[in-house]
């Protein structure tokens, strides 16, 4: 599988786009509003005679939320620099994704952005209308994408659980020698309680690898005292085939292998695709970050949603659903997971069968929901660049 060209949102603004379908992602951002703010807040207040900022999302995706980050971030600055008494800087933001990323849609919004800030700005002397410079990058954020020392502050949201690649099997070392070996994990697209223990050591590996030359970059990138925002599905559990985890693949492989079953797609090729994702838990996001070195953890917090990016608790965890409710829900799950894997999945098992797929999916998850109350774990984790 060719990350760099398939791992992207469902582009324009269609039925199945994530431009329509990308609430879940949204509510995410907004998950993360109150452990950003207070990160933006004491970066400024540390930082009494700055001019210029220099700001960067990372995994910006297209469609609304793309744009969102960066009209909280930008928000939030403005309102600090209001409390304190003190000029607004001029703001360089970078929005960042893979080059397949539907950047024309971001370009298209952002006459509609700069028109809002000018609005709101009408009564303040720091027009950030004409003192927030955006721009693109396209690239990998896995590895260098900006010159040393040039930003202050890094967000992304619901980006670091796609890996770089897919993971290529376990690793070990005999006499010196590294040896790779290919893990079987039949029937499923992800790790599940029947793969075996070498897939999810392989998933781990290429998780901590990955992560760790993320920290390292963004490290580089930082100035001394800089901040960075990351929130990420991940895991509250040590045990990477819980349902918090794993479980929205595993009923996906259901849907994969029924239509194989009936002969319409090649069971070979649910074999042999596995999707490059993976939820790490509190305890593996922390190791990574306290062995690469560079960053000191102000903030690590754990919330839960529910499959449709409702916040959830332990009060209004077990809500029963009618089967109709139910059923609607799994519906608006599949479009929500449709946007996000259909461009990955398209390559190995074709364009024509992705309606039926869905179709199988929206019924596959309502008759789950009916019965169980589904939940992502998001990790929110706030970090400043060690002097």
């Amino acid at each position: 599988m060719e990350i760099m060209r398939v791992l992207h949102m469902n582009k324009g603004n269609g039925e199945t786009s994530y431009a329509k379908n990308s609430i879940v992602q949204s509510n995410i951002i907004s998950l993360g509003r109150r452990v950003m703010d207070e990160a933006l807040k004491k970066l400024i207040m540390s930082n009494p005679e700055i001019s210029s900022l220099g700001i960067a999302d990372l995994g910006c995706s297209s469609g609304p939320n793309s744009l969102l980050s960066i009209s909280n971030i930008v928000d939030t600055i403005q309102n600090v620099c209001l409390d304190l008494d003190r000029p607004v800087p001029e703001l360089t933001v970078s929005l960042n994704d893979l080059p397949s990323n539907d950047f024309n849609y971001i370009f298209a919004s952002l006459p509609e952005f700069y028109d809002r800030l000018k609005k709101g700005d009408n009564n303040n002397k720091d027009c950030l209308g004409r003192q927030c410079f955006v721009s693109a990058v396209p690239g990998s954020f896995y590895g260098r994408l900006f010159p040393r020392q040039s930003l202050h502050f890094v967000h992304s949201s619901s980006s670091l659980h796609w890996l770089s690649q897919v993971p290529c099997g376990e690793v070990s070392k005999e006499n010196g020698v590294v040896i790779t070996a290919d893990f079987d994990n039949k029937g499923k697209i992800y790790i599940s309680k029947t793969s075996p223990k070498s897939a999810q050591k392989a998933y781990a590996l290429q998780f901590q690898t990955d992560f760790s030359v993320f920290l390292r970059s963004r490290s580089e990138e930082l100035v001394p005292g800089g901040r960075m925002i990351l929130s990420l599905v991940g895991r509250s559990s040590q045990d990477p085939t819980t349902e918090e985890s794993c479980y929205q693949w595993e009923l996906l492989a259901q849907a994969l292998m029924s239509m194989a079953n009936e002969g319409i797609i090649k069971e070979k090729n649910i074999d042999a695709f596995n999707a490059p994702y993976y939820a790490a838990s509190s305890e593996e996001i922390k190791m990574a970050i306290e062995k690469e070195g560079s960053f000191s953890i102000d903030r690590l917090e754990i919330s839960r949603v529910n499959w449709e990016g409702e916040s959830v608790s332990e009060e209004n965890y077990d809500i029963v659903r009618s089967k109709p409710e139910a059923e609607a829900s799994g519906r608006r799950v599949a479009k929500t997971i449709r946007a996000v894997v259909e461009p990955m999945l398209e390559p190995t098992f074709g364009h024509n069968v992705m309606d039926e797929l869905f179709e199988r999916y929206a019924k596959i998850v309502g008759e789950y929901s009916y019965v169980s109350s589904p939940r992502y774990a998001i990790v929110i984790v706030s970090l400043v660049r060690i002097s």
